[in-house]
């Protein structure tokens, strides 16, 4: 079982970096870095993480012993997804490549970083769990969500338990199932979408995790990047 040893923060500037620190260091898969709060909490495109102190999971997993090293980015999101769908009446959907939505909302964010060269990387996850609309940004209100805004009463050391299972399970998973588990929660298929070179139509992800977008007479799989919802 993931999730031990444990290193818990009461307060720390990013739990990935302390994670990245003890995988450098040599600690073994499954060692989790917690923490109640960040204050310089990481997402993709360099952005930052907001939640409030005791909120939200805050954590960092070092992963050394995975089969589908390609997509682990994939299989993260599918297990948070599990996770939550097994403990709240809500029905989460993926925006590629990983980001965790209800409605449309963003309710956890991964960060996954690492050096395949050395064995080891880092996932780091963000999942608002009792998060008020009143504790969130005005600015993030109407793009963020959280477990008790969709009305789940769900308590932080609950969800990280059932997480840790979930991840467990989608970790050692073979790389048909997590593409399948995927695309069956697949937020953007089928509608418009833009990135820095272009716009189209989500049309699902290859076998390698590209989001495949059709624009015009041809088909652009895209390996990075942001993508934007077009409505």
């Amino acid at each position: 079982m993931i999730g031990r040893p444990r290193v818990h923060h009461r307060a720390t500037d990013s739990t990935n970096e302390r994670a990245r620190e003890l995988a450098a260091g040599g600690a073994p898969h499954g060692t989790l870095v917690t923490a109640d709060e960040q204050s310089a909490g990481r997402g993709r495109q360099g952005r930052t993480w907001v939640a409030p102190p005791g909120s939200a999971i805050l954590m960092s997993l070092v992963v050394c012993d995975f089969g589908e090293q390609a997509l682990l980015p994939l299989a993260v999101p599918v297990a948070v997804c599990d996770a939550v769908d097994s403990l709240a009446p809500v029905t989460t959907r993926i925006k590629w490549p990983n980001d965790v939505w209800i409605d449309g909302r963003k309710l956890a964010g991964i960060l996954v970083e690492g050096r395949p060269q050395e064995g080891w990387a880092v996932v780091g996850i963000g999942l608002n769990v009792s998060t008020t609309e009143a504790d969130l940004p005005e600015e993030l209100r109407d793009t963020a969500t959280s477990l008790a805004i969709e009305g789940a009463e769900a308590d932080r050391e609950e969800v990280l338990d059932q997480l840790l299972r979930t991840l467990d399970e989608r970790l050692t998973a073979p790389a048909q199932r997590i593409l399948d588990a995927w695309r069956e929660r697949d937020a953007l298929r089928g509608e418009r979408v833009r990135w820095r070179d272009g716009e189209g139509t989500a049309a699902g992800i290859s076998e390698s995790g590209a989001l495949i977008v059709e624009s015009g007479e041809e088909l652009v799989e895209l390996d990075a990047g942001e993508v934007h919802l077009l409505r």
